[in-house]
């Protein structure tokens, strides 16, 4: 594999996009869409997408089975330019995600792959080695590799979504991580938490704040913040990981944290204008 300065491992998936006026509720009863399509989705395929659009050489490594779904993924970001290592799994994700026009959001997902079995991992393991940062979405296949990604001594990168403070999951990601980010949507107090990362070893820690922008912690414990650009929205999905690969590319030319999240708001932006998880898909799927 070609060394790239950031590799990515996690998700890629096959989505399809639901519009509500609202979200349901768990009660018997019958919703009209307002919208809907289908879409490439995955946190890790967010994030290789951005990072590529800013220039910042990628290696996006994704399970995915042998099927049409996996085919319709595998095509879109080869023609979006984004490198990608895939390894055969026994399912391909696809999500159905209900959203509001407010960026609410139910997840439903439909396939998950397992992890492998690690026949690759030398190859992982050298490509880990060789990039400047290394970022573990939230999934099987990334959990299983945490170790050897440690080894190598590279920055990890790790967005633990929308983590409630308690969920297990989570924690070898948190304990592993250099970087930690995060949304607010289930944290009773986001900079306590922020706070508690770098206690624990991390040298950044943010928290994206939806329309309010975001609010991180670096190194030395000092708190910075920046407001969302202003943009009109016509999907929310991809904003978070377009947030982090804007830090991530900056921090990895030097920036300092504030130029940092204002290069992360950014970046977000750029992605709220879309229906699909970044523009450099739009010319690829409609």
């Amino acid at each position: 594999m070609t060394a790239a300065s950031v590799f990515i491992a996690g998700p890629a998936s096959w989505n399809s996009i639901v519009v509500l006026d609202r979200l349901p509720e768990p009660v018997p009863h019958m919703q009209f869409a307002e919208a809907s399509w289908d879409t490439v989705g995955g946190t890790s395929a967010g994030k290789a997408l951005s990072l590529t659009a800013l220039g910042r050489s990628v290696l996006l490594y994704a399970l995915a089975a042998p099927d049409e779904h996996a085919g319709r993924v595998r095509a879109a970001l080869a023609d979006a330019g984004v490198p990608t290592r895939w390894a055969q799994a026994d399912a391909t994700e696809r999500h159905l995600n209900l959203m509001t026009r407010q960026g609410g959001r139910v997840s439903l997902y439909l396939a998950s792959p397992s992890a492998t079995d690690g026949a690759d991992d030398d190859e992982l393991r050298a490509a880990m080695a060789a990039a400047d940062a290394i970022v573990l979405d939230l999934a099987a296949e990334p959990l299983r590799l945490l170790p050897l990604a440690r080894e190598t001594g590279r920055p990890i990168w790790v967005d633990v979504h929308d983590y409630d403070g308690e969920a297990e999951f989570h924690r070898p990601f948190l304990e592993a991580a250099d970087a930690v980010f995060c949304n607010a949507d289930r944290l009773d107090d986001p900079v306590a938490f922020l706070h508690s990362c770098i206690a624990a070893g991390a040298s950044l820690a943010v928290c994206t704040l939806g329309a309010d922008g975001a609010v991180a912690v670096d190194a030395d414990g000092v708190e910075h913040r920046v407001g969302a650009e202003p943009v009109e929205v016509v999907d929310t999905n991809g904003a978070g990981d377009a947030f982090l690969a804007g830090v991530l590319d900056a921090r990895l030319s030097e920036a300092s944290v504030p130029e940092a999240l204002s290069a992360g708001a950014r970046s977000a932006a750029g992605v709220l204008g879309t229906c699909h998880l970044h523009p450099l898909l739009d010319g690829v799927l409609g």
